[in-house]
């Protein structure tokens, strides 16, 4: 046997493998574990269980659930912070330390704070910090300093993140039996199905907990499933997946490695199982006090034997199974405290009965008593029930060096609130259960209610029948006639303690006193009352606190159970990191029709929305000379850019001016045919989100453009509004239809003019801001006389398919004239040197038209177009900032680059876009 002194012998420890060991620090201490092992697993087979400090207290904690679901398994890996112990994977090499101590993990000099706690009411910090006058300058530095969890280190390296997308027709979340089973049947039904499991390996609840009197049952029912479920060609499973959140149209988003899954699902079965809850009682947040579930994932998952003498703490069947579990694994069982008065009907409690086990029924655990060095249970003091949350006055003692917690449970049902389910306390169990199930949504196994194992998978068959149908299959419906088994009685929440230190919320260290001075302070609704004391708001968002906190409200308030319910549940379900939002993203790469003549010319490549346009030509090293070389071509003689990616729309029909009218700033009723006017286009906030230009080739027919990063958005707004004004007109998107290039420079005009063309390039026939349509070199075009660059400058737009021949002729044509390709970083120069911005980089997404300058291209006459209110009440209420020109005053000293501050006399002014 190797792995640590709680190690147990093979085959225990379905997750590891007893043949390879991995080698790791834990706050520089050499630590073994087995391959397979999580951090936590692999620290409670060599003895520690202290993992981190709390947030306000800094009180020793450690995993309760084994299963990543509150914060007492966090710790700091390398530079990463706040990572789940208990669900990380152990490596070999990896350097581990405890959070939030000052000093050292078994001595934090920070604990002192709890001796100082009735300093730190509930809500101090809206109380304090703010006299006299400028004190809170000093404390924001001491709160900044001793605020948080893990440590940021700024300047480790950056780590890879991307994005994938997916696509089925059935998507079950949670690998449970409910959800095999759900899985199983929809791809019967021939469904695509995505089987999304936290775990390592399908199977959930079957591979640790114990559903019987015979602890093989559950091994039977996975391999059976197991069979039925491989080999399945429409079945994909993904573990170490977490599904956080559930978004309109069955959006999901789910996390796994260094990867975040767009999956788009046709229907969706949410098969998450339960959580356990703690039970309130003094110091139950000591390090040896686990939930029952968490000791059997460490005996059957890990093979780590838990501690060496238990105290089971029970108000159902659970805790008895899991005192068996324990047995088994050479636990002494010094007693079950049940807090039931009668459980003697119950087969797991009569099979430890017939193990001699001793079981205290009508009793509750008052308090937890710490070591003398106070990072471990030694013991237990055991109390009778004297009624709903209140015990006696005499008290046990019990040794135990551990302490198994089985007194409640609540649904994971996060993705189901999401979904628009909402959780009501059951008035006679205490529980929550899911209710008002949206017909979108489909729940199955323990988070529907069901918890006999027979029950469990017959709902997860209905469920997948069910999502099958929802996908569009034809087979027949399933139903399920087994009813919700409960537990017999009220499930006990706990008692406060006239001592304190019974925790409410593990996160933030909410007391069951808090939570009375709250309710004393008339913040006696749920929502109120989270914010107030912070209950639920710490890393594990209230999964095991809500219900305490539910219970205990209504104890102390008299309220009825089913008139609290819960607090609202927003995405992520689970915590994301930055990286997963932010990580690289799936972009078709498009190029232009022209790409390889640029790559002849040497172009260096860069993209710019979808496209990979040139950014300039020749080779890198000489880059800052060749875009002078090119800016000083289109200021002397003459310069062509591909412009193709600008987004190009064909709107026609009777109502054409009317919708064009409505959708942008200008007016384009009176347009005249063959001009071309200034497009901008707001959102219904006000805020600029695109521009271009506008150009009626005819009466009812115009063309309108949009910029490279906007063209992909206006299309479907175009369609969006059109869908909601329901106008006389056509649209079409021609952007990728279209070749478009840009003419410019004070030789442009001589160019065109040696073209065969049927179209009049004088100055009096083609004038700026018009458009011609004709042909050129053959090749029909249509030409606008603008310039994004500030010179005099033609934009040729013609079909994609002779691209190659246009940019061929004009650069034949334009070769006496030295004619020279630019890019966008050349544009860039000179559009900024005529004053002419761009939407996203010189907006942000809050920038009205006044902040931005750009009030000439607001229509004061028009009665409407989209974002005209919010842009009249922002004209009313005045501005704060506006979009200025700036001139340096030492050309050759530093460039500021985009996104730097602007200062004056030490205060921040402005900021740099471009």
């Amino acid at each position: 046997m190797s792995g640590g002194v709680n190690r147990l012998a093979a085959p225990s420890g379905n997750h590891v493998d007893h043949g390879s060991t991995v080698r790791f620090w834990f706050e520089g201490r050499e630590i073994e574990g087995l391959a397979g092992d999580t951090i936590a697993s692999a620290l409670a087979a060599n003895g520690i269980w202290l993992l981190s400090r709390s947030f306000k207290y800094h009180r020793p904690r450690g995993s309760m659930s084994m299963s990543g679901d509150d914060a007492g398994g966090l710790v700091q890996v390398g530079d990463e912070p706040n990572v789940w112990a208990d669900v990380r994977k152990s490596e070999s090499g990896m350097t581990v330390t405890g959070q939030n101590y000052f000093g050292s993990l078994e001595s934090d000099g920070a604990s002192i704070l709890e001796r100082f706690r009735s300093f730190f009411p509930v809500g101090f910090y809206y109380k304090a910090f703010f006299r006299p006058k400028g004190i809170w300058n000093y404390w924001e530095k001491l709160i900044r300093q001793t605020a948080g969890l893990g440590r940021v280190n700024p300047r480790s390296p950056g780590r890879y993140y991307d994005k994938a997308y997916e696509f089925c027709d059935v998507a079950v979340i949670g690998g449970g039996p409910a959800g095999m089973a759900a899985a199983e049947e929809a791809a019967e039904a021939g469904a695509d199905v995505l089987l999304i499991d936290r775990g390592p390996g399908v199977g959930g609840s079957l591979t640790f907990h114990r559903f019987g009197p015979d602890a093989s049952v559950a091994a039977q029912v996975l391999s059976g499933i197991k069979k039925s479920v491989s080999g399945r060609s429409n079945l994909r499973v993904m573990t170490d997946s977490v599904c956080t959140g559930w978004f309109k149209d069955n959006w999901l988003s789910i996390v796994r490695e260094n990867r975040l899954h767009k999956l788009r699902a046709r229907s969706v079965v949410v098969c998450t199982g339960i959580l356990e809850q703690p039970s309130l009682f003094r110091a139950n947040d000591l390090p040896g006090i686990l939930f029952g579930g968490a000791a059997q994932r460490l005996i059957r998952n890990y093979g780590v034997r838990p501690g060496r003498r238990a105290v089971v703490f029970t108000s159902s069947r659970d805790g008895y199974g899991v005192a068996l579990d324990l047995a088994e694994s050479g636990v002494e069982i010094a007693a079950i405290v049940d807090t039931r008065r009668e459980s003697s009907s119950d087969p797991l409690a009569s099979v430890a009965r017939d193990h001699g086990m001793r079981i205290i029924e009508g009793c509750a655990v008052a308090e937890a008593i710490a070591r003398p060095d106070k990072r471990h249970i030694a013991a237990v003091m055991v109390a009778r029930v004297a009624g709903p949350g209140s015990i006696a006055d005499d008290c046990e003692r019990i040794d135990c060096d551990l302490l198994c917690v089985s007194t409640g449970t609540s649904p994971a049902a996060g993705l189901l609130c999401q979904a628009g389910a909402k959780l009501e306390l059951n008035d006679s169990t205490g529980l929550f259960e899911v209710v008002s199930l949206p017909s979108h949504a489909i729940a199955a196994g323990a988070v529907n209610g069901f918890r006999d194992l027979d029950a469990v998978v017959a709902d997860g068959r209905r469920a997948g029948n069910e999502a099958a149908r929802g996908a569009g299959f034809d087979v027949p419906r399933i139903t399920v006639s087994t009813a919700i088994e409960r537990d017999d009685g009220r499930h006990w929440f706990g008692s406060e303690h006239q001592k304190g230190l019974d925790f409410v919320d593990f996160d933030e260290d909410v007391t069951a006193h808090d939570v009375r001075d709250a309710l004393a302070e008339g913040f006696d609704e749920m929502e109120l009352l989270k914010r107030y004391t912070a209950i639920g708001m710490g890393p594990s968002q209230g999964r095991q606190s809500a219900l305490v906190a539910s219970r205990l409200v209504a104890h102390e308030s008299g309220q009825s159970l089913s008139r609290l319910g819960a607090t609202t549940s927003r995405p992520p379900v689970f915590p994301e990191k930055f990286g997963h939002l932010a990580g690289r993203g799936f972009n078709p790469v498009r190029h232009t029709a022209t790409q390889h003549r640029h790559v002849e010319l040497g172009a260096q490549m860069m993209t710019s929305g979808m496209w990979m346009r040139p950014a300039y030509y020749g080779p890198q090293r000489r880059r800052a000379q060749l875009i002078n070389d090119e800016v000083r071509a289109v200021r002397t003689r003459a310069g062509i850019i591909d412009v193709s990616t600008l987004g190009g729309f064909e709107i026609r029909g009777p109502d054409a001016a009317e919708f064009l009218n409505r959708m942008y700033t200008l007016s384009y009723h009176r347009l005249r045919i063959g001009r071309v006017r200034y497009a901008m286009v707001l959102d219904d906030t006000g805020v600029v989100v695109d521009d271009g230009v506008v150009a009626r080739l005819a009466n009812h027919h115009f063309y309108v453009t949009a910029s490279t990063t906007g063209a992909e958005q206006m299309y479907p707004a175009l369609l969006w509004r059109q869908a909601q004004w329901r106008l006389d007109v056509d649209i079409a998107d021609v952007t990728a239809a279209l070749c478009a290039f840009n003419l410019a420079g004070p030789r442009s005009r001589v160019i065109m003019e040696k073209l065969d063309s049927d179209i009049d390039f004088s100055s009096a026939a083609f004038p700026y801001m018009v458009a011609r349509t004709g042909r050129l070199e053959g090749i029909p075009v249509r030409i606008l006389r603008i310039g994004f660059v500030g010179e005099l400058g033609y934009e040729i737009h013609a079909p994609s398919a002779q691209a190659e021949a246009l940019w061929d002729a004009l650069m034949e044509a334009g070769s006496e004239s030295e004619i020279q390709p630019f890019a966008i970083e050349a544009q860039r120069v000179l559009r900024l040197e005529k004053g002419h911005i761009i939407v996203g980089q010189d907006t942000d997404g809050l920038t009205n038209p006044l902040e931005a300058d750009m009030e000439w291209a607001l229509g004061r006459l028009k009665r409407y177009y989209v974002g005209k209110r919010s842009v009249d009440v922002a004209a009313s209420r005045g501005i704060s900032r506006k979009l200025v020109g700036y001139r340096l005053a030492d050309p050759d000293g530093p460039i500021p680059e985009e996104g730097h501050l602007v200062i004056r006399r030490g205060e921040i002014v402005g900021r740099v876009t471009s």
